[in-house]
């Protein structure tokens, strides 16, 4: 029995250490794309939002400054998200976006 997990023990120290680290960092990179494809789909989403409440104030509707808080919210949710997370202390937790 004892020779067995000499046997295994042997076997599991020859394994290469760095696979699982490379398919994480894939994993990241992964999602640092659809992190940056969802936040250009954003940014431009808020400015959207802020003309068009611009237009409905033009317009004498007051739900178009409903629309402009809207709008600065979804386009600067990046910096809001940053701040939080630097606040807490959660930095290492970000996943930068990648373009």
């Amino acid at each position: 029995m004892l020779n067995l997990w000499s046997k295994v023990a042997a076997r599991t120290a020859n394994l290469p250490a760095t696979l699982p680290l490379a398919q994480i960092q894939q994993l990241k990179d992964g999602f640092g794309l659809a992190l940056a494809v969802l936040l250009m789909f954003g940014f431009f989403w808020g400015i959207i939002k802020i003309w068009a409440g611009a237009n409905a104030i033009s317009k004498g509707d007051p739900d178009g400054k409903a629309g402009i808080v809207a709008g600065i919210i979804i386009a600067g949710a990046v910096s809001i998200m940053t701040a939080l997370f630097a606040i807490f202390g959660l930095q290492d937790a970000v996943v930068a976006p990648r373009f």
